[in-house]
């Protein structure tokens, strides 16, 4: 998990020799661990980890305890690949005022 030591105004965070800034929150290590990647999508560890299993999600296993690596441009891919889909399905489902409250929002 990312240890999130907000420097001034919150502009850059460290973790274990990863730097991210707030402006691209892009982090300079190439390859991020799954924990690394669920922080990045705010979601769970398990959750990234069925993205990988599924394939929706490229990643490596490494060493003798084969343990799943994300490339960080792979994840970058993966963030625009959902932003168009996004963009798709709200295109073919309209917004429409009686939706607000439905509680599809997870």
């Amino acid at each position: 998990m990312l240890n999130r030591s907000a420097q001034a105004g919150g502009a850059a965070y460290r973790s274990r020799g990863l730097q991210w800034h707030h402006v691209a929150m892009a982090p300079t290590a190439r390859f991020l661990t799954l924990a690394d990647v669920a922080e990045v999508l705010n979601t769970s560890s398990a959750q990234v980890y069925a993205l990988v299993r599924r394939g929706d999600l490229p990643a490596i296993k490494i060493g003798g305890r084969g343990q799943w690596r994300v490339e960080s441009s792979e994840l970058e891919k993966y963030i625009e690949r959902m932003y168009d889909e996004t963009k798709t399905f709200v295109s073919a489902h309209p917004f429409v005022e009686s939706d607000t409250g439905r509680g599809d929002e997870a």
